[in-house]
């Protein structure tokens, strides 16, 4: 088996590949061989490589500039998808495409984990794109898969926003600098690597459809702060403030919290509670 992937150099991508191996041959694909924001370069680099599955880890994903510039939003995350989509179509390869706890956040009082089969309300320019392009994929192929996750964070960073939470916070708390941390917003920041272990396990009993994956568990941002820092032995200066103090121009779900109860159903593992993979996730940085 051949699979691309897309984004391979980003935190995701990076654990991804090397568990993708189990499969055979992985080329990983970068923005100079195609870019979601020229759908005419799509159809072409698919074609040359033919994989028999194609991984999208690739979004755009500056929540807040979305809302200013929607138009850099949508030609990414839901056009480029989209031509994404049908040129994996064309050649018979199964899409595999990352999407995001944002399409969720309309609901002001939920209080339970969101299914794959809740219906979406996004509040954000960024969110409404991300649903968009994960329904061109759904809408092209059966087969494809299309993965919810949440707040990823790997021991790669993020290439494109320069770090992921988890390294902000041992950032600025290094500096002996005080924390400000939203705590009205509840959700499950996820580890990459179990992530990427439970897309090869759904894609070694050739799952299709709609999925949610992220580590067990909730906590609000001020909580996965403040577990972060007494997981490293810090006592940094860490106060709790709202959404409206923070002051985002992106609204953020207030509760954004995925189920992963099907993934029990094709005899997936649900990945570790969230504690857990953070202190999974410190050892591993250590030991980079």
């Amino acid at each position: 088996m051949k699979i691309a992937v897309f984004g391979a150099a980003g935190q995701l991508g990076r654990d991804l590949c090397p568990r993708l191996a189990v499969f055979g041959e992985v080329v990983p694909l970068s923005r100079a061989e195609l870019d979601l924001e020229r759908p005419e370069s799509i159809r072409a680099a698919v074609e040359s490589v033919r994989p028999d599955v194609f991984v999208n880890c690739a979004a755009y994903n500056l929540v807040d500039k979305a809302e200013s510039a929607p138009e850099a939003a949508r030609a990414v995350n839901e056009t480029g998808v989209a031509a994404l989509a049908t040129a994996c179509a064309g050649i018979w390869a199964k899409l595999v495409h990352f999407s995001t706890d944002y399409v969720f956040g309309a609901d002001a009082v939920r209080s339970a984990p969101y299914t794959e089969t809740d219906e979406p309300g996004p509040v954000s320019e960024y969110g409404e794109s991300k649903l968009r392009g994960e329904r061109a994929v759904l809408a092209t192929s059966a087969n494809n898969l299309v993965i919810r996750t949440c707040g990823l964070y790997g021991v790669w960073g993020s290439g494109g926003k320069g770090g992921n939470f988890v390294e902000t916070m041992l950032r600025v708390a290094g500096q002996g600098k005080p924390l400000r941390v939203v705590a009205d917003q509840r959700c499950t920041p996820s580890y990459t690597a179990d992530v990427a272990d439970a897309t090869v396990a759904l894609l070694g009993r050739g799952a299709g459809g709609l999925f949610h994956v992220v580590n067990g568990g909730d906590c609000t941002w001020y909580e996965f702060a403040a577990e972060i820092f007494r997981q490293s032995g810090l006592t940094p200066s860490l106060t709790p403030i709202t959404s409206a103090e923070f002051g985002a121009a992106a609204r953020r779900p207030p509760y954004s919290v995925l189920s992963t109860a099907k993934l029990f159903a094709h005899d997936v593992p649900a990945p570790r509670l969230w504690t857990d993979a953070l202190a999974a996730y410190l050892l591993e940085r250590r030991n980079r």
